[in-house]
């Protein structure tokens, strides 16, 4: 049962100690030893304070994770707002592209959310430039599947910084304020590059997870000791016979996924640009 502060515990929770400090800390200990290493007990004694000063801060653990996710999300915002101060603006989907919904069920989505890094190549189909304008910060001047694209591999990239983020994003049933300041930019990208509110809406459905830079595999094939090479050509001459065509997929493909079993560079890139492409062609039949 959570245990919420009284009056003895807000007068143990030192001066410096505030929930910001709390949930970096928290973050910082789950990029080093992941979700199976933070308990609030294990963060009090990092933070050198008494456990009920984290509770005086976060009633329980879930509020924690969900600030520490809230946290996470806000970093693409920064990120953006970073590299539109650095790069110029035809520098600017290049750099993305050297690099690398949850949420969106509250927003009429039943997905969570994920990217692209890396290789594949880009949906490059015209259409019009999103303004970028109002609170969204829509992103980089240019065609809006390169604008789309380039956010989702912004989401990716800090998806990858915080390996951790991704489960316990799809593990929510509402998103967060970050994460929905970040659904609001991918709709402004979306409604400014001509999509219609319908369009869009299914855009969100059908990005699901890769919105916010991973995605979610039919199944979670990614074991604690990846099976070697005699393993997998075993596994796969046990089903050749009644599976050929999974055993035949077995011994073909293989993944190190950064977030999961399949969630590698490759499959983001290609998933995501056939999204994008389709996305464009709805929108130009629509247009007429």
């Amino acid at each position: 049962m959570p245990r919420h502060a009284d009056d003895r515990s807000a007068t143990r929770a030192p001066a410096r100690l505030s929930r910001e400090a709390i949930v970096a800390a928290a973050i910082g200990l789950a990029d080093r030893d992941g979700l199976a290493g933070l308990s609030m007990r294990r963060l009090a004694q990092h933070l050198g304070v008494d456990a009920m000063s984290i509770y005086y801060h976060l009633r329980d653990k879930d509020t924690l994770l969900a600030a520490m996710v809230d946290a996470v999300a806000a970093e693409i915002e920064v990120d953006g707002e970073i590299e539109a101060a650095t790069l110029g603006s035809g520098e600017i989907e290049a750099a993305t592209l050297g690099g690398g919904g949850t949420g969106a069920a509250a927003v009429g989505g039943g997905g969570t959310g994920a990217a692209a890094v890396g290789g594949g190549g880009g949906a490059r189909a015209g259409g019009e430039a999103a303004a970028g304008s109002g609170p969204a910060g829509a992103g980089a001047p240019g065609p809006w599947t390169d604008q789309l694209r380039a956010l989702i591999m912004r989401a990716r990239r800090t998806m990858l910084r915080h390996p951790w983020a991704a489960r316990v994003l799809e593990a929510r049933d509402t998103p967060t304020p970050a994460v929905l300041r970040h659904i609001e930019r991918v709709l402004a990208v979306l409604r400014g590059g001509g999509c219609s509110v319908s369009l869009s809406h299914h855009a969100l459905h059908l990005l699901g997870s890769r919105i916010l830079g991973f995605s979610q595999d039919l199944f979670d094939d990614s074991p604690n000791t990846p099976a070697t090479e005699a393993e997998t050509a075993a596994q796969a001459a046990a089903w050749a016979e009644s599976m050929p065509h999974v055993a035949e997929l077995a011994v073909a493909v293989s993944h190190s996924g950064a977030l999961g079993g399949c969630d590698d560079e490759d499959e983001f890139a290609f998933a995501l640009d056939l999204l994008i492409e389709g996305l464009d062609r709805r929108r130009l039949a629509e247009q007429g």
